[in-house]
């Protein structure tokens, strides 16, 4: 309905883009008085709700022999050719022998991202019918024929029918296995699991995991209590479901026992993989095969196989880049592998959804419609683009080691030669090479390309590379830059499409893919809710403390930006949509990522936001290198845009209960060792005996974080869940007792008549899932359950 309110080839009626602040306040029914702004406008206190996507890191770990990974790689035709060709001199040795190093060396036995395998007759009755409608190729047609790579799920082993799903599927699969097995759960417990059960999907590898519920984001710190609890019971739940697939379906004792943890950076080990193998066998070792969560998910695996496809092209064409822009000076390169495993990494993605928009784009008879949408939805994300560093490395982070020889510019550089503008793309190399002090008598140096003549160079002048506080949003295509015919924030409608359509002209990217940004819009038609996801979160050391109050200050920092339009203090035109003044507020975003310690403005720059920020940056001065330009430290940006939203958003701090928030922020910039990037690395340097991650090779420190983040990083988490868990029990337990009737016996069903005291005592005392008996596993997982029900309840509640 809302489509006919504003049909795109229609210009009669006014949009956003034509009205003054005061009409668009009408349009959005916000009572005249600018006294009503801060109590009515979007994003105001208690108009908030979230939903939060995690993406988990998975591993089996097991022997080569009974591992899936392992197996699959031993019996392909891929491996075997290369044995073949090696023998007839076709190929080097050393190739087919990296290859089986990879099989046999595996002292952690740890495969990450690799498919589990056990019988089929593992499976309840009910998991194994619904496991048998995933397979088909269209599930909404109960006549569909199955999907054509169904053999990849169903095999033969010692006459007998076994199957093998990624551990994204096996969530899925062991939250059936438990409705099915257990004929006695409550009604009410069954029909909310079922519905849970769509919420685990998949990324491009990794699992993927939904809220169950969306979450009303109060003020004050409860805001970061409601969207941390829901994750962390998440979380906790994913833990119980594979604890109860490891034991109930076989894996166990067949020598696999299935994890998941919070880990954003792509495993070492695949990537020394990716190094031996071609794209097409890489995708079918890891492309997931989208079993759960579309309706068609072999057409969404040729989706995923498309993105995998155009990424790797598209960092090859990013070295042509960085020849033109003078960063490659020779035709000497390393050329990138045609696989690219940057769709192996794992964020959390965090959505936030306004109830006055929702309610008045789903009114056919308000005046607003999708044209206001697209066109304030544009202006909101230039202006949190602005702020986006203030949560780099402060709230997440993923702390990274280089070594000299990694420091190629078509390796390191990633994907900024297609976000970047080539002026800032020097910028930051040069910057870059300066901090790592890779240099002789003054001059920087990179490396030449053979890796022992590399290797030699740094231990001659004892190089030591550089760490890196968030190295994926480096790895990872974070925010495509505009082309000057196609700005994608210019707030017309189809904006960006038209630069997709631009960019697959280029061969930077592809017009069927989704667009790339930091934060962007999640507009009413495709979403069901009018609001905006925050897309550049890597790993938090804790998830009450850190993502809990990072989605708080995405929160505010929406509600500033609305603010700002709505009293006309910032619009469009102030922040000109040109690819220059694009990057200019995007470099900052990649040089906190860096860990730079300066960034480049001109001076005359036309976005009026910077220049009104620039008395507010202490320590500025003219740029000798750079004529026109202010030469910016880091830390004095981050501490104006804190005093910027301080000065600006006064009343939204006090409306949105953010003074808390906004000390906790002014303590992270000023004393870093409060920051996230900091703790994750003061974590990883416990797994290397407290050694400084400069005193150690590259390689060391990357694998220390690895077996930090699934271990004592996981078991934090763990431990952070469980007591959580605990608390919300009492709540769920006095909520049963006094005032829902049907919850009330949907507890009474787990508890069997006992005091869920007992249970809450157990979760203090236990809290590895490890020490949890398969019944106790059970009665914890209906909790969840039961806990999932009232919180989505009560959500449908609120008004």
């Amino acid at each position: 309905m809302s489509c006919l309110k504003n049909p795109p080839g229609l210009f009669m009626e006014k949009t956003a883009g034509d009205l003054s602040p005061e009409a668009l306040r009408q349009r959005l029914e916000i009572p005249p008085g600018d006294e009503n702004l801060t109590a009515f406008q979007p994003f105001a206190a208690g108009d908030i709700t979230c939903g939060v996507e995690n993406e988990f890191q998975a591993l089996v770990e097991g022997s080569a022999e009974d591992v899936d990974l392992p197996c699959m790689i031993r019996d392909s035709n891929f491996f075997k050719n290369i044995l073949k060709r090696s023998l007839s001199g076709e190929l080097p040795e050393e190739h087919a022998e990296s290859m089986k190093r990879f099989l046999s060396d595996n002292r952690d036995q740890i495969w990450e991202n690799s498919w589990v395998r056990f019988p089929e007759k593992k499976l309840s009755a009910y998991a194994l019918h619904l496991f048998h409608m995933d397979l088909r190729a269209d599930k909404k047609k109960s006549d569909s024929p199955l999907r054509s790579d169904t053999h990849q799920f169903v095999f033969i082993h010692n006459q007998e029918t076994w199957i093998r799903v990624p551990v994204s599927y096996l969530l899925k699969l062991s939250l059936a296995d438990i409705i099915g097995g257990s004929p006695d759960m409550h009604p009410i417990l069954k029909v909310t699991a079922s519905k849970m059960m769509d919420h685990f999907l998949c990324d491009n590898t990794s699992p993927e995991v939904l809220s169950f519920h969306p979450v009303n984001l109060t003020s004050g710190k409860g805001a970061a209590d409601a969207i941390a609890g829901e994750t962390l019971k998440r979380f906790f739940l994913c833990q119980l479901l594979l604890a109860h697939a490891n034991e109930a379906f076989g894996l166990l004792e067949t020598g696999q026992k299935a994890a998941l943890y919070f880990a954003s950076h792509p495993p070492l080990r695949q990537k020394a993989l990716n190094d031996m193998i071609s794209d097409g066998f890489y995708r079918e070792l890891f492309m997931n095969p989208c079993l759960s969560g579309w309706d068609q998910g072999e057409s969404k695996k040729g989706y995923m196989g498309l993105c995998h496809e155009v990424l790797s092209r598209s960092q090859l064409n990013a070295v042509k880049k960085l020849k033109e822009c003078g960063i490659i000076t020779r035709n000497l390169v390393v050329l990138p592998n045609t696989s690219n495993i940057c769709l192996a990494n794992n964020g959390t993605h965090i959505s936030m959804g306004s109830r006055r928009l929702s309610r008045l784009m789903a009114d056919p008879a308000a005046p607003l419609g999708q044209r206001d949408e697209k066109w304030m939805g544009d202006f909101i994300t230039k202006i949190t683009e602005h702020f986006l560093p203030l949560f780099v490395g402060t709230y997440s982070a993923t702390p990274y080691r280089l070594d000299f020889e990694d420091f190629h510019p078509e390796q390191v550089l990633g994907f900024l030669p297609h976000e970047l503008d080539f002026t800032h793309l020097r910028m930051i190399w040069r910057r870059w090479k300066k901090k790592a002090k890779n240099h002789i008598a003054g001059r920087s140096l990179t490396p030449f390309g053979p890796p022992w003549l590399d290797r030699n160079i740094r231990k001659a002048f004892r190089f030591k590379g550089d760490l890196v506080p968030d190295f994926r949003l480096l790895d990872y295509p974070v925010a495509l830059l505009s082309t000057p015919s196609s700005p994608a924030l210019d707030g017309s409608p189809g904006n960006q499409e038209l630069l997709l359509k631009d960019l697959g002209d280029s061969g930077a990217f592809d017009p069927r893919m989704s667009m790339y940004l930091p934060y962007r819009i999640r507009p009413f038609d495709k979403m069901g809710f009018s609001g905006f996801e925050g897309r550049l979160y890597s790993t938090f050391p804790a998830i009450g403390h850190d993502m809990g109050k990072a989605a708080r200050l995405q929160a505010l920092i929406t509600a500033l930006g609305f603010q700002y339009l709505l009293s006309g203090r910032y619009g469009h035109s102030d922040i000109p949509d040109t690819p220059f003044v694009e990057s200019e507020r995007r470099q900052v975003i990649f040089a906190a990522a860096i860990g730079l310690p300066t960034v480049y403005f001109r001076s005359d720059t036309p976005n009026l936001f910077l220049k009104d920020l620039f008395p507010l940056i202490r320590e500025t001065r003219m740029s000798r290198r750079y004529p026109g330009y202010l030469r910016v430290p880091l830390p004095s940006l981050m501490t104006a845009f804190h005093e910027k939203i301080m000065q600006d958003g006064a009343a939204l701090i006090e409306a949105h209960g953010a003074a808390d928030l906004m000390e906790d922020l002014r303590m992270r910039l000023v004393h870093p060792g409060f920051s996230a990037s900091a703790r994750l690395q003061a974590l990883i340097q416990e797994e290397t005996g407290g050694k400084r991650p400069e005193k150690q090779p590259a390689e060391v420190f990357n694998r220390a974080a690895e077996t930090c983040y699934r271990t004592r990083l996981k078991e934090a988490h763990i431990r952070e869940a469980v007591r959580y868990f605990a608390e919300d029990l009492s709540r769920l337990e006095n909520w049963a007792l006094f005032r829902d009737a049907a919850s009330r016996d949907a507890l009474a069903s787990i508890t069997r008549k006992g005091s869920i005291s007992g249970i809450i005592a157990s979760l203090n005392r236990r809290q590895g899932i490890s020490l949890f008996t398969s019944k106790e596993r059970l009665s914890l997982i209906q909790l969840l359950i039961l806990s999932t029900y009232n919180d989505k309840k009560h959500f449908e509640a609120s008004p």
